[in-house]
């Protein structure tokens, strides 16, 4: 099956309601369109003490990583963000696999 796709809300001045948050889709994997100014909030709503993790695939090794993937860890309950994405290092389609759909998304253009 092909990736879910998601899509940004632009950040503004005025001010950008955030759309509600996406359950990862731990299946498939997630894709969204990625021009360097995208950042991702991501929440893992376990209530207990689970860590989930979410990694983001990469096109070549980046920052020193020999898997061309970067996977970081969201411990029980925290949000994280995490941004921006260099085409040239993570494509122009940002592709990312969450571990659990209690993993959840928000995307903001920025």
């Amino acid at each position: 099956m092909p990736r879910t796709s998601l899509t940004a809300v632009q950040a503004s001045r005025a001010g950008t309601t955030l759309p509600a948050a996406t359950a990862g889709d731990a299946t498939n994997g997630n894709q969204i369109a990625n021009d360097g100014r995208l950042i991702l909030i991501v929440k893992n709503t376990n209530g207990a003490s689970t860590a989930r993790t979410v990694t983001f695939q990469t096109s070549h090794s980046v920052d020193g990583l020999t898997n061309p993937t970067r996977q970081e860890s969201i411990p029980a309950g925290e949000t994280q963000v995490f941004g921006p994405f260099s085409p040239n290092d993570y494509g122009t389609v940002l592709a990312f696999d969450v571990s659990n759909a209690e993993v959840t998304i928000q995307a903001v253009h920025v």
